[in-house]
């Protein structure tokens, strides 16, 4: 990082790179859709028009053609790029400085403010590129493409826009750059701002630079009061802030739904062939994320994310519930791979869908419970928990009180491989737990009795099943000899005290057993892809906490400086990080990634009374 505060690289020769090593790549949204934005300043990512649609942008996973679905701006000679976000903002900032000494600046943003009493946040992209010294020479490219880079755009054109029918919906960029040198991708002097408004096929009623200033006045008002409400710890509060408002951009306030990552197909790792769709709503990762935020002051996402289950769960009827949806509560999402697109850095196969949503995951009922259970004791929420809401959970207690000693394919979702994974109990018992609390916080003494029963049984059943003695720790499923770092959250959740032995010697195990160097490894064992090469680093974060826990809080504040210094350039993170190389892996941004920021820095840090 530079004085400034920018994020600099070096950038030598022409053109973007779309597939940029290590993932340094901006986010920018609105919570109705975000877009992944290069350090050339080049659009890579963007699906439309929500958070799991086609990816219109998708230079990421590569290109049927070259320059194919991005949105780039080309400057001849670039030796330099540096970044920021506006402070306490989505507003990315890219400052471009070629060999004659020309600087360029690029603003791009989604607006979100709010207006008529409700929140205006439009599935609209918005860029200016503006000549701070010089009078460089500059080619705009805007290259969409529908149905993963297989269906070229039919285009039109006006006076001062460009449509593009890609399908069943168009794009319209208004602009007060010339659209012929736009579409025959010609060389200009920039010699003046120019806007670029991205959005439906709707006539902008002002000039673009006018609606530019205005939206970027509006979003970066609402951006930083938002912020100014966050109960930031005292140390790191860059990184929480980031994080929050990362997590913010990840969730779809339509539904309520929350993705677990933007993108799909960034592999775990090389040609591992472990490349998943994750623009999908998992209970489980959403519970993590309202969890967060929730922490942080910001509950609005919970009471989203509320009014998201209760849909999901009236559809899902009578059967079992499960572990992922689509945005707009969509039951099936069918997994097929794409030849279109050749993949992130030629690491393929594409896909879209995701077949986990056919597979068992035990824990999601504890996930759900859990993510909403604050709304029937937070007495600031404008909608409480009720009667209806308590029995709707109720619901899903009864399947969790039935199901927990069944196996399952667990928090990691293996394919073929199915056990009774302790995790999973141990999220059942959760669910009964806080179906008790909740209760007698409702007064319902007969139905706290009822769960308090279910809660005491399933605890006890979990400590026989899952404790092995002769290793003194719990283990990964029922009867095993195995670890793995889910085990980190027992404590967490309440299933076992922080202080007692049993706790302790699991998180030591597990040390011994999966810390490769300054990162932690989900499992040691193979899975359905042989064994993982990437250290998950919500594993790490989790880690990090729990030796927290356990007093050990120097050794956590050395990892965790650790992994903060292997985030990208503008303080994200995706699902993995490459042990030797240091090299970020897998979908991006990943909230999961994002969450562990948040708790692991609220853990560690000196509370606001000892630094004053």
């Amino acid at each position: 990082m530079t004085s400034d505060g920018l994020s600099k690289s070096e950038t030598p020769g022409s053109g973007p790179d779309p597939s940029p090593a290590n993932l340094d790549l901006g986010v920018i949204g609105n919570s109705a859709l975000a877009a992944l934005v290069d350090d050339r300043a080049s659009i890579v990512w963007c699906c439309y028009p929500r958070l799991d649609g086609d990816p219109v942008f998708h230079a990421l996973l590569g290109s049927p053609d070259p320059g194919d679905g991005a949105f780039s701006i080309d400057i001849a000679n670039v030796i330099t790029t540096e970044r920021r976000y506006l402070p306490n903002t989505a507003v990315l900032e890219t400052i471009i400085e070629t060999a004659d000494g020309a600087r360029v600046r690029v603003v791009d943003f989604a607006p979100r403010f709010k207006f008529s009493g409700r929140i205006f946040r439009p599935a609209m992209l918005m860029r200016q590129i503006e000549p701070i010294v010089g009078t460089p020479q500059v080619t705009i490219r805007i290259k969409p493409r529908a149905d993963f880079g297989r269906v070229a755009p039919e285009i039109t054109r006006g006076s001062n826009h460009i449509r593009f029918r890609l399908g069943e919906q168009t794009l319209r960029l208004t602009t007060d750059a010339s659209p012929g040198l736009i579409l025959d991708e010609v060389a200009f002097v920039l010699d003046r701002p120019l806007t670029f408004v991205l959005g439906s096929d709707e006539t902008l009623n002002e000039a673009p630079g006018a609606v530019f200033r205005h939206f970027l006045e509006e979003t970066t008002q609402y951006w930083r009061e938002w912020v100014r409400y966050l109960a930031v710890p005292y140390e790191w509060q860059d990184v929480v802030i980031r994080a929050a408002i990362t997590l913010k951009l990840c969730a779809y306030e339509e539904t309520g739904g929350i993705v677990a990552a933007l993108t799909t197909s960034i592999p775990e790792y090389g040609m591992s062939g472990r490349t998943w769709d994750y623009r999908y709503c998992w209970l489980r990762d959403s519970f993590f994320t309202v969890r967060a935020l929730n922490r942080l002051g910001v509950t609005k996402t919970m009471e989203d994310f509320i009014s998201y289950v209760t849909n999901v769960v009236a559809r899902s009827a009578d059967r079992e519930l499960q572990p992922l949806f689509g945005l707009q509560f969509e039951a099936r999402i069918d997994e097929e791979t794409l030849d279109a697109l050749p993949g992130y850095r030629g690491y393929g196969p594409v896909r879209r869908g995701n077949a986990a949503y056919l597979q068992r995951q035990n824990d999601g009922y504890g996930s759900v419970i859990l993510a909403i259970a604050q709304c029937f004791f937070d007495e600031r929420l404008d909608v409480r928990g009720d009667l209806d809401l308590f029995y709707r959970l109720e619901a899903l207690g009864e399947r969790a009180a039935a199901l927990w000693n069944e196996p399952d394919a667990g928090l990691w979702e293996y394919r073929t491989l199915s056990s009774v994974h302790t995790h999973s109990a141990a999220m059942c018992w959760a669910a009964c737990d806080r179906l008790a609390r909740i209760a007698l916080k409702l007064e319902l003494t007969d139905r706290a009795t009822y769960w308090r029963e279910h809660a005491d049984r399933l605890r006890s059943k979990i400590f026989a099943e899952a404790w092995n003695e002769e290793l003194q720790s719990f283990v990964s499923s029922f009867g095993g000899a195995d670890v793995d770092a889910a085990l980190l959250l027992l404590a967490d959740i309440g299933l076992v005290r922080a202080d007692d032995p049993r706790f302790r010697s699991t998180v030591e195990l597990i040390g011994k057993r999966l810390k490769r160097d300054n990162h932690l490894f989900r499992y040691a064992g193979e899975d359905d892809f042989g064994k993982p090469e990437t250290a998950f680093t919500i594993c790490t974060l989790w880690y990090i906490e729990a030796l927290a826990k356990i007093g050990r809080g120097a050794e956590a504040r050395e990892l965790f400086k650790h992994v903060l210094g292997r985030r990208n350039s503008l303080g994200l993170l995706s699902e993995g990080i490459h042990v030797e190389t240091g090299e970020l892996w897998g979908n991006f941004p990943q909230t999961y990634s994002m969450v562990g920021l948040i708790h692991a820095a609220l853990s560690l840090s000196r509370s606001w009374e000892e630094a004053f």
